[in-house]
């Protein structure tokens, strides 16, 4: 399933998903260095300013994990959240959005899909682009007994770049997999790439890249993607969502991106076979609502689930409702009941 919001994403686990990672991940336990305030050691030491307890025990749970790229036949230690338990059902994988205006485009191999529920989120604007955008679903779903891993998207969050790899449109499809079914939150699939970021000189890229991770704008992002924050909730929510910027590699791999084209992949909408939900905040500011009832349109096996009194970021600001539909949405066969105070939308 892939779970989706506002920028762009990619897919990261395929059908040998299971015994691919838990051979490193489950029955290995790794020797990094822990901060006495429990944190990895590869974090930025800025992770000691968040106030948010839920982002504080989720950074906590960061493990990296070797992933093959074929395309330069090494291995890249990824960044992610491992389930507290093994299940025999098929994972649940959460992914996060872009920190560019992006899509889906990775969850478009058309073969042997299979095993793998799929959550991303696919963020038209810059705002949490790092697995710590799950904070608050990701508990939630293990509570409802589901093995859910969170991911990193080559490139972004914390994985371990010091070599810096590729970390164009190839080299993240190359990062991910195929999946079982797709879900979507406020996802921004209709946009066209990077546009004329792409034929930037490389000083001038990096200068918009710098401009990206700026508190100011960072902030600015923050306020428009929620309702009604407290200043101190929005500082300390932007905080966790540039924390990533302040890896010494991640202007290099959002400028080899950026100039790569991004994602542009609106014409394969409609050739995705999977089941599919789409969920969108009633009140998202930062994307046109009508986006997502055309997605629903496109797809050719899709249902769409709006949440009230919610603005672009469903899963950070109502995330039981959003978990709910989520679970609904794997534990029986892809249809899902509606909580109190969820809108169905039917196609027009």
């Amino acid at each position: 399933m892939l779970v989706a919001s506002p920028s762009g994403a990619s897919a990261i686990m395929g059908k040998e998903f299971p015994s691919k990672f838990t051979h490193y991940g489950l029955r290995r336990k790794h020797n990094f260095r822990v901060w006495a305030c429990e944190f990895p050691a590869f974090l930025p030491k800025e992770v000691e300013n968040i106030k948010d307890q839920f982002a504080r025990n989720l950074a906590s749970r960061i493990d990296r994990l070797p992933v093959p790229l074929s395309l330069t036949k090494n291995h890249i230690m990824s960044s992610c959240v491992k389930p507290k338990t093994l299940s025999k059902t098929s994972p649940l994988v959460l992914l996060h959005g872009f920190d560019r205006s992006g899509s889906i485009s990775s969850v478009w191999p058309f073969q042997d899909i299979d095993d793998i529920f799929f959550v991303s989120t696919v963020y038209h604007f810059l705002l949490l682009s790092s697995l710590l955008e799950w904070r608050y679903v990701l508990p939630l779903l293990e509570e409802a007994g589901l093995e859910t891993w969170a991911f990193d998207i080559l490139g972004w969050g914390f994985s371990d770049l010091e070599n810096l790899p590729p970390c164009n449109v190839a080299s993240k499809r190359d990062h991910l997999y195929q999946v079982d079914k797709l879900i979507f939150i406020d996802a921004s699939v209709y946009a066209e790439g990077t546009g004329n970021l792409a034929k930037l000189p490389k000083l001038m890229a990096y200068a918009g890249v710098y401009l990206l991770k700026s508190i100011p704008l960072r902030l600015y992002a923050t306020s428009l993607a929620f309702n009604r924050l407290s200043w101190n909730t929005c500082v300390d929510w932007t905080n966790i969502g540039r924390l990533h910027c302040l890896l010494p590699w991640w202007e290099d791999a959002t400028v080899d991106f950026m100039i790569s084209g991004g994602y542009n992949v609106s014409s394969y909408v409609q050739h995705v076979k999977q089941k599919a939900l789409v969920i969108w905040g009633e009140n998202d500011q930062i994307i046109d609502s009508k986006l997502s009832v055309r997605l629903q349109c496109e797809l050719p096996n899709a249902i769409i689930r709006q949440v009230p009194d919610c603005g672009h970021i469903p899963h950070v600001e109502k995330p039981a409702a959003v978990s709910k539909l989520i679970t609904d949405f794997v534990q029986v066969d892809g249809q899902v009941d509606i909580p109190a105070g969820l809108t169905c939308l039917k196609k027009v």
